[in-house]
């Protein structure tokens, strides 16, 4: 680990014991050009009762580009091109010696924003060079008597989801059975086990996503052995919830587990992917044959997530009732359809993703108390490119609503193979507490600076 590194987390730890206070050091200890930001607490002159995180996986500025030209017009805006504040950040992961790994996979970047730590891609809360668990923004909010959320469209064992309640080497262990690279983190050998059983042991309040196979799967050591993660959901005291319906009716008080899809939640609208030498002109298909019809959208899930945060908060949590809620929300297939080069499947996780923004912003609107921050783990593939042009790799040309035609390439890896991640910086906006905090350029690391801070959190 390099010096710079190491002294900006000893900061990043030690500072924000003091909660209010902390914002003007923050500032002026930004290794990114964050000291020229604002060192107000808050846009509103007091700190945040709860925090909504919104993660589009793979959401860079060409992906959000894409989607707001073809649902909304070139001179359009989508709800995440409302906020008040906009900035951006930067991305980069680090490997073990804390040297910067320039593009980041969504373990690494999504542990940045967690634990305030870089680490190595591939790797879910844990240091770079000791491989060591590092506490996180929803374990410390729930150290604080805060209610506490996550809600995905991947499975709640993938990357993104993973970071908030989970320590593993490796970001594949995702279920028992999915332990080979993770001898270290085995319930036998002392460690926590899977992401999906630390997911259920931390006991988060609202558990919303796919990857219903990972929890079916049977724990084979320590004191649910013999069990699915799923019944040891149950031990613990979880509701599980599996299609729209059943998320309807569920109460709070109880920690609420949704399981959507055996894996991936399937995508909400279709169309031919890029293609080499591009494709005819084509309008996407605003709907999906392979969705369930009793899949909840990802606004429906956000919207019932806040719902029942709301209710634990009102019931107590601990013995600090009343305390507010942590909720993150991803809108993960931005990314998974970017790496199949998928531009209709890409823009419709997009606009999903946007009406999720609308359901938070709605609710910050009559909640002031509410930090609101939308950002993405990195940048991806899709670029918009002239229709003349005659690109290498895969392309494909859309018809907008506006009657135009619109032609996007994907170049970052052969035909035939995923797509890759991009090592840009990406936009981050925020309303609310603490939000002056997202202006200039910052570091992904800085997020969890302010989302500690803005909820002071001890």
């Amino acid at each position: 680990m390099s010096r710079p590194h190491r002294h900006r987390w000893a900061w990043g730890t030690a500072a924000l014991l003091v909660a209010a206070t902390a914002v003007p050091a923050m500032a002026a200890a930004s290794e990114t050009g964050a000291a020229d930001a604002p060192a107000t607490l808050s846009a509103h002159g007091k700190k945040a009762k709860n925090v909504i995180l919104l993660i589009g996986d793979g959401m860079g500025d060409s992906e959000i580009t894409l989607a707001r030209d073809y649902t909304v017009g070139a001179d359009g805006r989508l709800n995440m091109d409302r906020f008040p504040r906009t900035g951006a950040y930067t991305t980069y992961a680090v490997d073990k010696h804390g040297k910067p790994d320039y593009v980041t996979d969504s373990a690494a970047s999504g542990t940045g924003w967690a634990t305030g730590h870089k680490t190595v891609n591939g790797r879910i809360s844990k240091t770079p060079d000791t491989d060591k668990a590092v506490p996180t923004i929803l374990e410390l909010a729930q150290r604080n008597g805060l209610a506490t959320g996550s809600v995905t469209t991947a499975e709640l064992t993938d990357a993104t989801p993973a970071v908030l309640a989970s320590h593993v080497s490796d970001r594949s262990c995702q279920g028992p059975a999915d332990m080979k690279k993770c001898p270290a983190d085995t319930v036998g050998n002392g460690g926590p086990g899977s992401i999906a059983e630390q997911s259920v042991n931390h006991k988060v309040d609202v558990l919303l996503g796919g990857g219903r196979n990972r929890f079916e799967q049977t724990v084979t050591e320590g004191p649910y052995k013999g069990r699915t993660v799923t019944q040891q959901a149950r031990k613990l005291g979880y509701q599980v919830v599996t299609d729209d319906q059943s998320l309807r009716v569920v109460k709070g008080g109880k920690p609420v587990l949704g399981l959507f899809a055996p894996e991936t939640v399937p995508v909400e609208w279709t169309g031919k992917p890029a293609a080499v030498g591009g494709t005819a002109p084509q309008r996407c298909v605003t709907g999906n044959p392979d969705r369930p019809a009793r899949t909840p959208s990802l606004e429906r899930q956000t919207r019932k997530a806040i719902e029942l945060l709301e209710a634990k908060q009102r019931t107590g949590h601990g013995k600090k009732p009343g305390k507010g809620f942590f909720l993150q929300v991803e809108g993960a297939s931005i990314d998974k359809q970017d790496h199949a080069a998928d531009p209709c499947g890409q823009i419709g996780e997009t606009a999903a993703f946007d009406r999720a923004v609308k359901v938070a912003r709605d609710y910050a609107a009559k909640h002031p108390d509410t930090l609101v921050v939308t950002t993405a783990d990195h940048g991806h593939s899709s670029q918009i490119v002239p229709l003349e042009a005659t690109p290498p790799g895969l392309s494909a040309t859309l018809v907008t609503d506006e009657g135009g035609r619109l032609k996007v390439n994907y170049s970052t890896n052969t035909p035939g193979q995923s797509q890759e991640h991009t090592g840009t910086q990406v936009r981050i906006a925020a309303q609310g507490p603490l939000s002056d905090c997202v202006l200039g350029v910052t570091n992904q690391t800085d997020l969890f600076t302010t989302l500690r801070t803005a909820l002071t959190l001890r």
